[in-house]
């Protein structure tokens, strides 16, 4: 019997997944690592630890199910999290992840030298130079530490990186290099920004271009490993979002709506990829979305099912405070590394029940300023999205969500859509599946649909005005400690 892997390097964990040319599900892993936060603005994860998650699926699924007709692994993985490596493939640094801001001052410096006509000329848009760009990572090494910078051969994604270390080949892919190609390959006129940047970026190939194999004296060894994807299109796969008009929602660490649309108004905040396989899809990833409920959860000592089992007891009123979920600044689409979480307009009817309601209320909220960046960039009117990940489990949530944005939302019946889309993409480098759009059709499913409450729009749409009112009021605020 063949079988594909689908591997997601996560922010929080490694999920994979084992599935057979039908799509069924043989097996299934999952290990949390953790992420260091050693100075403030500071969040790193050492890529062992990747690894050694990645080892030990392939060791359980060769225990519980036997690799013998394994026909391809795919990775996906989060992105702008980056891996300075040697000659020699191994990590000079621990990665710079997506969350870490160290690099808003070159982000900044960077930014100051391109003009909106430039980006535009790019990238079809306004695609902002941040933080967690690449091309800013690489101009904080440079400036901070010049020697371990003349040292870096490559600046990979974890997927890349995982990717490396499987088979010895280094390769990645246009679309998971957000803010430095278009429809040519890189941007030379902005990576030579950087000195030697345009050199250090590993060659792009297709998703499912077949980089090599596993390399001997592993489980799976032989097998052919796919180049994969950004963990948003793996996962805007998983949910069965590619034809034109679509939309996404994918509930992880942080929130990534996203529409696919071939229609581009620029936009400001929105990230607009080059087109894939006729697919042009428009994204307004947010910062703190599971992150968010994971933090309140810590606080409380809860777990996120408690969590929404709390919410589920609180209604809709000015009991429940509105919060901002900018714990480590925001990104889409208002990109703003100064800004700073709030709860707004507490009193002593709130407890517990009301701080879960108004955590997630306000995860739901950024989304609907995403969307409505989106719907202008894409130049559409969504009436549904699909929804998927680790964050869409809940049903109270899904209902919030749904009610604050004012459209039908779709879950996929997959946990992992991230893991099932990096399996996909396995199958097409493998011949399995003969498209794309066919793997999607044959694979994806739903268990559930949330329709909004017509009868809490009214709160919600005030509540969304005070959401943007309460942001610009505190920018004067959160600039003194920028």
């Amino acid at each position: 019997m063949q079988s594909l892997i689908g591997i997601d390097v996560g922010t929080t964990a490694l999920k994979a997944v084992l599935i057979d040319a039908g799509g069924q599900r043989l097996a299934s892993f999952s290990r949390p690592y953790p992420m260091a936060r050693p100075a403030p603005g500071l969040a790193e994860q050492d890529p062992a630890e990747w690894m050694a998650a990645i080892e030990a699926a392939l060791v359980h699924f060769e225990a519980v199910q036997g690799l013998g007709g394994l026909a391809g692994i795919g990775i996906c993985s989060q992105v702008n999290t980056h891996v300075f490596t040697d000659a020699a493939g191994q990590a000079l640094l621990p990665a710079i992840t997506w969350q870490d801001s160290r690099a808003a001052p070159d982000a900044a410096a960077l930014e100051a030298q391109v003009t909106i006509a430039q980006k535009t000329e790019w990238f079809g848009g306004p695609v902002p130079i941040d933080a967690s760009h690449a091309l800013s990572r690489m101009a904080h090494v440079r400036r901070v530490d010049p020697e371990l910078y003349a040292q870096t051969r490559h600046v990979l994604l974890p997927k890349d990186y995982c990717v490396l270390q499987l088979t010895g080949e280094v390769a990645s892919d246009a679309i998971a290099a957000v803010g430095l190609v278009n429809r040519d390959g890189y941007v030379a006129p902005l990576c030579d920004l950087v000195p030697d940047a345009l050199g250090k970026l590993p060659p792009l190939r297709a998703f499912s271009h077949v980089v090599g194999k596993v390399r001997p004296g592993r489980p799976g060894a032989g097998a052919p490993v796919v180049v994969g994807a950004m963990d948003a299109w793996g996962g805007m796969f998983g949910v069965g979002t590619v034809a034109e008009g679509d939309a996404m929602y994918q509930c992880g660490t942080s929130e990534i709506p996203g529409i696919v649309s071939t229609t581009v108004n620029p936009t400001p905040g929105v990230i607009l990829f080059p087109p894939y396989d006729g697919i042009t899809m428009h994204a307004a990833p947010t910062q703190s979305g599971g992150a968010s409920l994971a933090w309140l959860g810590r606080m409380l000592s809860q777990t996120p099912e408690a969590l929404s089992e709390l919410a589920a007891g609180a209604a809709c009123s000015d009991a429940v405070p509105l919060f901002l979920p900018h714990l480590q600044g925001e990104r889409a689409p208002l990109w703003d590394a100064e800004t700073r979480g709030v709860f707004a307009r507490m009193d002593s009817r709130a407890g517990a029940p009301e701080m879960a309601r108004s955590v997630m209320e306000g995860v739901a909220l950024s989304v609907r300023l995403a969307f409505d960046a989106l719907q202008c960039s894409a130049g559409v009117s969504l009436a549904s999205a699909n929804i998927g990940g680790g964050g869409a489990q809940s049903d109270v949530w899904c209902q919030i969500r749904a009610d604050a944005l004012g459209i039908e939302l779709r879950r996929a019946s997959a946990p992992d859509p991230a893991a099932l889309g990096a399996a996909m993409l396995a199958g097409l480098g493998s011949g399995l599946f003969v498209s794309l759009g066919a793997a999607v059709a044959g694979l994806i499913g739903f268990d559930r649909s949330f329709v909004p409450d017509a009868s809490v729009r009214g709160y919600y749409d005030d509540r969304f005005a005070d959401y943007q009112a309460l942001y610009t009021a505190l920018k004067p605020f959160n600039a003194r400690f920028a």
